[in-house]
């Protein structure tokens, strides 16, 4: 009996998901461990692969599709030996699975409430959600639904030709300076929340060091001239003696790899470093895990992995969750000094700013040195001062020191 592929929860935060693209079509011939579809989820673009085997019947969802809610019924499957007649068998009516054509394109800036009218529409509820949420008046588009029922993906496709329209239009004709809009990915929306909930609910605290990083700057040239790094995977980066000194820093101050729960503190048995990393979909931060018990190389490959899945969007939900601790490096941008937001539940990120050459009285003699200054965020329920400057005082002395490192 032809049985159907529902949208999977790829994440613990996934209650929706776009269907971004699908790597399969009807008719094709389907292995357990195919690739068939690419799903955006709160956190990443991520692949969906098929569990049994058989022939893709039906696409019930057209790629593109935003907003699909878990457990939904995305395509049918056929079992050995059924033929495509046999999906009338299935459970739910299929919607078609056709470019979803809008009638006309909506006018901006026009607010359409629902009405009487707009009830006698053929459309699914999360069509008309969505058509509310969008200003678009349902009376204006095509469905591509069954008997022609509007659909989710119809009303995104009015979207796009809404601003298409906006975008020609003058800024005379609106009254103000023209302007584009970028819908918000599942990624950008989950950032938002937790970033917004992290500021109003997590009472941050901020200190400042300044390293100094010349020793730091000779040893990673060093290493990078060596033998063992002749190959330019093998080279170290700044950021992995950040993430090493970090590492070993909580081991000294173990109070700072905590997080804050209703009815404790929980300390982590492991040193597992978040890394923020700037991709087009968002700011994600896969985790390196037990990053004191790695050497410097062992970082710098794993980083450049993640880095590369990151940047496409191929991370895996394990790659994601489970930080103890943050690191936010701005340095390669020219940055001095900024204070980072901290990701919850963690209890403190790292913000590191650029290295650059500053004065310095040493012993009463005007010296030039290369300095880099870092601020650590500190949720006051979890870190308080003293154990917050023990961290930095940890830390500092690595990273002038960072042959320690080595050791």
């Amino acid at each position: 009996m032809p049985f159907e592929i529902l949208m999977p929860a790829l994440s613990p935060t996934m209650t929706e998901g776009s269907l971004a693209k699908w790597l399969k079509k009807e008719g094709d011939k389907i292995k357990s461990g195919d690739l068939l579809a690419e799903i955006e989820t709160d956190k990443a673009i991520m692949e969906l692969e098929a569990i049994d085997e058989g022939t893709l019947g039906k696409l019930l969802v057209p790629e593109g599709t935003a907003a699909v809610a878990v457990n939904t019924p995305i395509a049918v499957m056929l079992a050995a030996g059924e033929i495509v007649s046999d999906l009338a068998a299935t459970k739910r009516q299929a919607p078609a699975a056709n470019t979803p054509t809008p009638l006309s394109p909506p006018k901006p800036h026009r607010a359409s409430e629902p009405d009487a009218h707009d009830a006698r529409i053929f459309a699914s509820p999360l069509a008309r959600r969505l058509a509310k949420e969008a200003h678009v008046d349902l009376a204006r588009v095509n469905g591509s639904g069954p008997n022609g029922r509007i659909v989710a993906a119809n009303i995104e496709e009015a979207k796009k030709i809404a601003r298409a329209v906006e975008d020609a239009v003058s800024p005379a004709t609106q009254g103000q300076a023209a302007y584009r809009e970028i819908p918000l990915s599942n990624l950008r929306k989950t950032i938002a929340k937790r970033l917004t909930e992290a500021k109003q609910t997590v009472p941050h605290f901020y200190l400042t060091i300044d390293c100094t990083v010349d020793k730091l700057l000779a040893l990673r040239g060093q290493i990078n001239g060596g033998v063992a790094a002749q190959e330019t995977d093998a080279k170290v980066s700044i950021n992995d003696f950040l993430i090493k000194a970090a590492a070993i820093a909580l081991r000294e101050a173990p109070g700072a790899n905590a997080s804050f729960t209703e009815t404790a503190i929980r300390e982590y048995a492991d040193v597992d470093i978040s890394v923020a990393i700037a991709t087009p979909a968002g700011l994600i931060a896969p985790v390196v895990r037990k990053a004191d018990a790695k050497t410097l190389l062992q970082i710098s490959a794993e980083m450049k992995g993640l880095v590369a899945r990151g940047r496409d969007g191929k991370l895996r939900p394990e790659e994601l969750q489970g930080g103890s601790f943050s690191i936010s490096n701005l340095g390669m941008y020219g940055v001095k000094h900024f204070e980072a937001i901290i990701n919850p539940p963690q209890g403190c990120i790292l913000a590191v700013g650029a290295c650059e050459q500053r004065p310095a009285v040493v012993k009463g003699e005007l010296q030039v040195s290369t300095q880099m200054s870092c601020t650590l965020s500190v949720d006051h329920r979890v870190v308080d001062g003293a154990l917050g400057a023990e961290f930095l005082r940890a830390f500092k002395t690595l990273i002038e020191k960072p042959v320690l490192m080595l050791l």
